[in-house]
């Protein structure tokens, strides 16, 4: 049972909808744990080869987290706090089926870093992003000042951060923030069309390929080819491996 969010698996994708019944979607203390056991049941559903998480057709993807909460915080429970949230991305990146953030509109503050822990964002041409924290005298505490120099470059991650700017959909392009960006009058059927594409791969190409690619970021470029031709060779032999594809 969800009360902040909606599961349901449709040609071969799951679909993790936030929907706090607000006008914005925020990541409450409730909302995490509800995300994390969402993902948990999507990754367990052997129906599901591909996940998507987004807000649609709300006005957001996600707010980031709830001043009201995190007024009351101590010390103690901004942490905890920190490491709940921590935790949740570290699931979706340790999570087998590839996840594509569906960014319908909003992605604030910890909204911005959860769709970090997706593997793909496509966002629609309503997308605004931005991380407030310095001028409301915070930091994220969900990986963003980690996350977004290795996806943006630190240039970008600089300017997000001290400026606590809006951006848009180009900027999303410009700086890399985003796979591509679609009309939001067609939005979520092209996002749904992606995904049952990517949907309709062997589960374990996917799964290998998600693997490598995050390993990356965290071993030598030697240690990565050993990991990769490990992989590699596990997928093999193959019974229904089309050479025409291949070639």
């Amino acid at each position: 049972m969800y009360n902040k969010l909606r599961l349901e698996v449709k040609n071969r994708v799951g679909f993790m909808t936030m929907d706090s019944g607000a006008r914005f979607n925020k990541l409450t203390i409730n909302m995490l744990k509800e995300l994390k056991r969402g993902l948990a049941e999507l990754q367990a559903c052997d129906d599901a080869a591909c996940i998507v998480l987004s807000g649609y057709p709300g006005e957001s993807f996600a707010v980031g987290a709830d001043i009201g909460q995190m007024v009351k915080f101590d010390s103690q429970h901004a942490f905890a706090f920190a490491e709940l949230g921590q935790s949740l991305f570290a699931a979706m990146e340790s999570c087998p089926k590839p996840i594509i953030g569906a960014l319908n509109g909003i992605a604030m503050g910890g909204g911005c870093d959860l769709s970090l822990a997706c593997d793909l964002r496509i966002a629609s041409d309503a997308l605004r992003f931005a991380h407030p924290g310095a001028k409301l005298g915070i930091l994220t505490g969900f990986c963003g000042t980690q996350k977004l120099p290795r996806l943006l470059g630190r240039n970008f991650a600089n300017e997000i951060f001290m400026t606590s700017d809006v951006f848009g959909p180009e900027d999303a392009l410009r700086m890399g923030y985003v796979n591509a960006v679609r009309p939001a009058a067609t939005f979520w059927q092209e996002v749904v069309a992606f995904a049952e594409r990517i949907a309709a791969y062997p589960a374990s190409a996917l799964a290998y390929a998600k693997k490598a690619v995050n390993a990356a970021e965290d071993c030598d470029l030697k240690n990565g080819c050993t990991l990769e031709s490990g992989l590699f060779g596990s997928l093999f032999p193959i019974r229904d491996l089309n050479e025409k594809e291949v070639r």
